[in-house]
């Protein structure tokens, strides 16, 4: 019978075969130890010399990095392993022979693997990151599902902006000016107007000229949007959501994250509620911490984050920033004109900001403003102010990064790591 390896445990002493490639192996006299790779997990097969026939043994024992076979033995429990089952091979059949395979088990270095980075996949460490990543995903759809919300694709290639900026990847849309996706926030309250509670999950792009190990020209992100919903109400959404997250990976990723090994005792000890600060508090705290890089209205940056993280054992919020370094669609604070209903939530651990989030201003007049203000003119904008001409109503919704919340809960240190298959503008900047 043919299985995979994630399937051997329901297969002990049972013998079958799999279909698998050759991450590594060592061999002492005669004895031979295959450690087997098929997408689903990593094994070990042993050939012994007195089990099988000597040509098969011979095959084995000169069996190459990444050699594809198919491998036929009897699965046996071992407690010393990780995966906790290995195979007593019995036979197998090369299907193809690698030669000179880049990636060695020895240790190389980062650039090095990210010029192989479709061959790098392969490895232990990021196949963990990949599974994880891939949990993170999983759970995000049943979160959503049970919370009643409904997917929504929005569009890659836009006609505007929604972070207000110039740092946009342009292109041209046949005789149109384009740009790819910064955000599907804007046509997400749109279909939040229709469906009540929606979220996207897909692509983004930041012409950003970042040299942090922070940030990506292409990362994915999970935007909510959620009518009828206030800023309070949505913070405690936020948090579910991420509490959610970090019980499902906990709960079904142990051999992923003990191949990282991640301290996870630091992500069990997160309980929600989540600490909250204002944007006021923070800039206070960072001035007690000796930091004279940084005046009210200034944004923070990674080196700030970090040190208002280390005062907090789990991801804390920071509201109320100043509005004049904050979106155009950010509705204002009942009580200061100065400062908006947002909130960045940082992650512990110098991860940094994992979602950024906020109430979006309902009163058309408000918001037609706010569109002279910054200049928003013509179709392309149109119709947002136009959500808030038929029915406006209170609205919140917020953006959460999966490459820096897969860095985070992984706990890789660059999260460059996260990203599988790398174009050329997915590289950091130098």
């Amino acid at each position: 019978m043919k299985i995979t390896i994630s399937q051997a445990p329901d297969y002990n002493e049972k013998e079958v075969t799999i279909g698998a490639w050759l991450a590594n192996k060592r061999s002492s006299g005669k004895i031979a130890f295959l450690q087997l790779r098929d997408g689903t997990g990593f094994m070990q097969a042993v050939v012994a010399k007195n089990d099988i026939e000597e040509e098969v043994f011979q095959t084995a024992k000169n069996l190459t990095q990444e050699t594809s076979i198919y491998i036929t033995g009897k699965i046996v429990e071992d407690k010393r392993s990780a995966f906790g089952y290995e195979m007593h091979v019995t036979n197998l059949e090369v299907i193809h022979e690698a030669e000179d395979y880049p990636i060695t088990p020895k240790e190389h270095g980062t650039e090095f693997l990210m010029d192989h980075r479709h061959l790098w996949l392969r490895s232990k460490k990021q196949h963990a990151i990949m599974k994880v990543r891939n949990e993170i995903i999983r759970a995000t759809y049943e979160f959503f599902n049970n919370q009643g919300f409904v997917k929504v694709d929005p569009p890659i290639l836009t006609a505007s902006s929604a972070e207000g900026t110039t740092e946009l990847f342009h292109t041209k849309y046949f005789d149109e000016e384009a740009y790819l996706s910064q955000s599907g926030q804007l046509y997400m309250e749109a279909a939040a107007m229709a469906l009540g509670k929606v979220f996207s999950f897909g692509p983004t792009f930041r012409a950003e000229k970042s040299k942090t190990r922070r940030h990506l020209i292409e990362f994915w992100m999970i935007e909510p949007e959620m009518a009828f919903i206030e800023h309070e109400e949505s913070l405690v959404i936020q948090e579910n959501y991420v509490m959610f997250l970090i019980q499902s990976v906990l709960k079904n990723c142990k051999l992923e994250l003990d191949v990282l090994e991640r301290d996870i005792s630091k992500l069990e000890k997160i309980q929600a509620p989540f600490p909250r600060i204002t944007y006021d508090e923070a800039i206070e705290l960072l001035k007690e911490k000796g930091f004279d890089d940084i005046e009210w209205g200034d944004d923070f940056g990674a080196p700030h984050e970090t040190a208002i993280a280390d005062n907090f054992d789990n991801p804390v919020f920071i509201v109320n920033y100043p509005k004049d370094i904050k979106a155009f669609y950010m509705q204002p604070h009942p009580d200061r004109d100065d400062v908006v209903l947002c909130a960045d939530l940082i992650a512990p651990e110098g991860y940094g900001e994992v979602i950024g989030g906020s109430e979006r201003i309902h009163d058309y007049d408000l918001m037609k403003q706010r569109y002279e203000e910054h200049g928003l003119t013509g179709p392309a904008y149109e119709w947002y102010l136009e959500l808030r001409k038929y029915g406006s109503i209170p609205h919140s919704g917020f953006g959460l990064g999966l490459e820096r919340t897969v860095a985070w809960l992984t706990g890789v240190e660059h999260i460059r790591e996260t990203i599988p298959f790398p174009r050329l503008l997915n590289r950091l900047h130098p």
